[in-house]
């Protein structure tokens, strides 16, 4: 049995992108001023003044325009509603590199429901590029169409990742070996949402990552499939897999990915 059409309404879809922009603008003149930089759980993971009044602001907004639906937030926005749906924020994508002038980095959101991801909308404030796309909302840049994303094998696919120095050795280091080392090239850029955009453009190919929180995942992951990819979450190595892009590659990382897990070969 196939999904069943599951098309966000459009005043989600206009509120989405509002959200973002507004979050991303916010964090871009904040950074401009000069930014307070705090360490959260280690030198790399770290959080800033912009970070937490982005997510001030779009929880302020969402509580004034769609009181009744959940929020959960990078920062620490954890608010229960009534509706069965959540947006799920991440105010800025990339802090480290947001922190250290680099460009790759954004706004995110995402809409579910108590079934799947409704929405994902990514702000690219470096390029004024507004991101939005969902299972059933075909992903568009600025309000154009991306083309459909091609299908390829991981052979010739450039992968996207991010693997902390800690986990390069053990069993987390020897899945991440078998999942990439058929691939054509890899990449680690830093911020998993600007990741899937450029996986939903076809510039890169195919997204993995481990223990990818909602936020670094949803918004993202929604962008691909709303281009034609596939996205797929699989345990190994006691840790959760994020796999999103072109459904041949996806399928071979998976399958890498698997042949630690007992009964499976």
């Amino acid at each position: 049995m196939g999904r069943v059409d599951h098309a966000p309404d459009p005043a989600d879809v206009a509120l989405a992108g509002r959200l973002v922009r507004e979050a991303g603008r916010l964090a871009q003149r904040m950074r401009a001023e000069g930014v307070h930089v705090e360490q959260k759980r280690s030198v790399s993971d770290v959080v800033t003044d912009a970070d937490l009044a982005a997510e001030r602001l779009v929880r302020d907004i969402l509580a004034e325009e769609r009181p009744d639906d959940g929020v959960l937030g990078e920062e620490g926005t954890d608010r229960s509603g009534t509706s069965g749906r959540t947006w799920v924020i991440d105010p800025v994508d990339g802090t480290w590199n947001f922190v250290a002038g680099l460009d790759w980095w954004c706004s995110a959101i995402a809409l579910t429901d108590a079934d799947d991801v409704l929405l994902g909308a990514v702000q690219h404030p470096h390029a004024d590029a507004l991101y939005i796309g969902g299972p059933d909302l075909p992903t568009t840049c600025n309000g154009e169409p991306l083309p459909p994303l091609a299908d390829r094998p991981l052979a010739t696919s450039c992968v996207t990742t991010y693997l902390h120095p800690p986990f390069h050795a053990g069993e987390v280091g020897s899945a991440f070996a078998r999942a990439v080392s058929g691939a054509a090239t890899l990449r680690m850029l830093g911020s998993g949402s600007m990741d899937h955009t450029a996986v939903a453009r076809g510039i890169m190919h195919v997204l993995v990552q481990h223990s990818m929180p909602a936020w670094d995942w949803l918004p993202g992951s929604a962008l691909v499939r709303g281009a034609g990819g596939e996205a797929r979450r699989t345990p190994a190595a006691g840790v959760e897999w994020s796999v999103a892009g072109a459904p041949t590659a996806v399928g071979q990382i998976v399958e890498a990915l698997a042949r630690d897990v007992p009964g499976n070969g």
